[in-house]
């Protein structure tokens, strides 16, 4: 078993994480998807393969009349995510589910995953695919950053499932697979928002934040960049007022 360490502490104290000292480990990517969801969400939230429960305990925490399903594969992950909702006071409003996002729809219902039943899903994918990858000897951490080719097109499917007509979708993944992304995305939702997320001013993106709308016509659009540091390393206001919960990234 990993090393455990004190509980983190994200969105200035308010949300406290336990993870593992070693592997995968929860961080921006969680904070910036979660900071995407809307102001006042009183909805079903699907986080999707939330690993220790990041992004769906920093929106149950955020919005206090959410309710939050996280769905993680792995047994020992999903254990440590239960903690953690217990830690932060959410039972009875985030429930987690041990099922595989890119199973059969009759498995996931077996799990207790029923379609149609959410307002909102959030997921951050595993980034790389397999092969082009150096695999980690760490299973949980390889599960949580190695797909296979055309899992991108099924983990979508299943949030496609997932969420009710006119659901929204919001997703964090490598900038350089937003080609993949807007290709699983085409012909199952609209109204297809982009931002880029840009280390530094000047930098290239290296993650882009994706919103989707299940059933939407409505066309796409490129938004402003998301710029995380200053050129000394410190966050922009920006990022540091959304890292603290003062500030959500907006969609319009």
């Amino acid at each position: 078993m990993a090393a455990e360490r004190p509980a983190d502490r994200l969105l200035d104290g308010r949300l406290a994480l336990e993870q593992p000292a070693d592997g995968h480990r929860a961080g921006t990517d969680a904070i910036l998807l979660a900071l995407s969801a809307p102001e006042g969400f009183a909805g079903h939230a699907v986080d999707l393969g939330s690993g220790v429960g990041a992004v769906g305990l920093a929106v149950a925490v955020m919005e206090p009349l959410a309710r939050v399903t996280l769905v993680e594969i792995d047994p020992a992950t999903a254990a440590r995510a239960r903690r953690n909702v217990g830690a932060n006071g959410c039972e009875g409003r985030v429930d987690v589910v041990e099922a595989d996002v890119l199973a059969p729809p009759a498995v996931r219902r077996a799990a207790g995953l029923a379609a149609g039943s959410a307002a909102l899903v959030l997921t951050n994918p595993p980034f790389d695919t397999a092969g082009r990858v150096r695999a980690s000897p760490d299973a949980v951490r390889r599960r949580a950053h190695v797909m296979g080719e055309g899992d991108l097109d099924r983990w979508i499917r299943g949030a496609l499932d997932l969420l009710a007509p006119r659901g929204t979708l919001l997703c964090i993944h490598r900038a350089a697979a937003l080609p993949a992304l807007l290709a699983a995305l085409d012909r199952r939702f609209g109204a297809v928002a982009a931002r880029p997320v840009l280390p530094r001013h000047g930098d290239a993106a290296t993650r882009v934040l994706v919103r989707a709308v299940k059933g939407s016509r409505a066309p796409f659009a490129l938004l402003a960049p998301l710029v995380l540091h200053e050129p000394d390393g410190r966050f922009t206001p920006q990022a540091e007022a959304i890292h603290r919960g003062s500030a959500r990234l907006r969609w319009d």
